[in-house]
């Protein structure tokens, strides 16, 4: 598809393809899931002598949302934490870090904001005073607030799905605060931060000495290794 001038005009889905493909990966994930999760609920429910249930109602369970909300949280704590301590933390030869040089939140001329900023930058970036040390900020507090919507999604849920767990073998509840407090709800949110730790921290060091041509994570694969960042 071409313009007026013959400018080949790219299809919208290419554009966009990086997040359409997560969205359609995730999606199936979420399916897989949910067929699994039902599988091994009736594998259980059926062990112990109670009713079955079908997908939809497994999806519409607590078990189900705690489950993905435990993952999510992680997933977003590891990257508010990235997105924060990049700036100021620095890995030398390292894809994943900022130059040794630009530690720090760097010059307005750099961010190009205020006076800085272009005329096709976002507006608040060109507003100045308190819009653009907001928008400064944002993704960083957009993150968190996901991790911390999630995370209290997890507990909400995850109490609930105690407790009826608890109702089948016929013992009380326990509150919210309790539910907190009890080690196996720290020993399953540990288990996912460690390993999301793990994650993020192997790909900065990884990056220092191994290459993958054509990625945006990758130095290109001549690059010395003490190269950092996008340096060149």
């Amino acid at each position: 598809m071409t313009g007026a001038r013959g400018a080949v005009r790219v299809p919208w889905w290419r554009d966009n393809s990086l997040t359409l493909v997560f969205g359609v990966l995730l999606l199936g994930a979420l399916a897989g899931q949910a067929l699994s999760g039902a599988g091994a609920y009736n594998q259980s429910a059926r062990t112990a002598g109670y009713a079955e249930v079908g997908v939809l109602e497994y999806l519409a369970s607590s078990q189900f949302a705690v489950d993905v909300a435990e993952n999510w949280q992680s997933e977003f704590l590891q990257f508010t934490l990235y997105i924060v301590l990049t700036v100021w933390l620095v890995q030398c030869g390292s894809a994943e870090s900022k130059q040794l040089r630009d530690a720090g939140r760097g010059e307005d001329q750099v961010q190009l904001v205020g006076v800085a900023a272009r005329p096709d930058s976002p507006r608040w970036a060109r507003a100045g005073g308190w819009r653009t040390r907001v928008y400064s900020h944002s993704l960083s507090v957009a993150m968190g607030a996901v991790f911390l919507a999630s995370w209290i999604v997890q507990a909400l849920t995850g109490c609930v799905a105690a407790n009826e767990e608890r109702m089948r073998d016929r013992l009380d509840p326990v509150s919210l605060w309790e539910y907190l407090c009890q080690p196996d709800f720290w020993n399953r949110t540990l288990q996912n931060w460690q390993s999301e730790l793990l994650a993020i921290g192997t790909m900065a060091a990884f990056t220092i000495y191994l290459r993958e041509r054509g990625s945006p994570e990758s130095k290109p694969v001549g690059a010395p290794h003490a190269w950092t960042g996008s340096q060149s």
